[in-house]
């Protein structure tokens, strides 16, 4: 797979990092989709990746990063790893910062999903992978905002 491009959406110092390391080691072009690039600058030195500033839950936003991407080299995997976070006890979360969550969640996943398919799609072949909180699978206190 040397060569093809790999998206990370909601790229951060976690699993996001470790996946850049092995993609880019594996010979991908990385393609790192954080909110702040600034935060990575260490990592895209480290990998070579390109970096591009992306609102996963912002339509231009995910349509800039794709074509930034397009420009790299064919693509053939993408992850979402992207989260918002809403943590706290349900009875005084903040209505505003669950939906905020919820927009980077779910609805960016959609829009990443959405772009990542029209490609893959007319590529006949790639991936797509979403990742999740475990809070989703088991709860733990606080984090009935974080597990939705």
């Amino acid at each position: 797979m040397t060569s093809d491009v790999a998206i990370i959406a909601g790229a951060g110092p976690g699993l996001s990092a470790s996946l850049a390391r092995l993609l880019a080691k594996e010979g991908f072009r990385v393609v790192l989709a954080p909110r702040n690039v600034g935060k990575l600058s260490a990592l895209v030195a480290e990998t070579g990746a390109l970096a591009v500033e992306t609102d996963v839950a912002d339509v231009a936003s995910v349509e800039n990063l794709f074509d930034v991407a397009d420009k790299a080299g064919p693509l053939s995997l993408v992850v979402f790893n992207a989260s918002g976070r809403a943590r706290g006890p349900i009875a005084h979360l903040e209505p505003e910062a669950v939906r905020q969550a919820l927009l980077v969640g779910a609805y960016g996943g959609f829009l990443v999903g959405q772009q990542a398919a029209r490609r893959l799609l007319s590529r006949g072949s790639g991936s797509i992978l979403f990742t999740g909180a475990t809070a989703s699978v088991k709860g733990f206190a606080g984090s009935a905002g974080f597990a939705m």
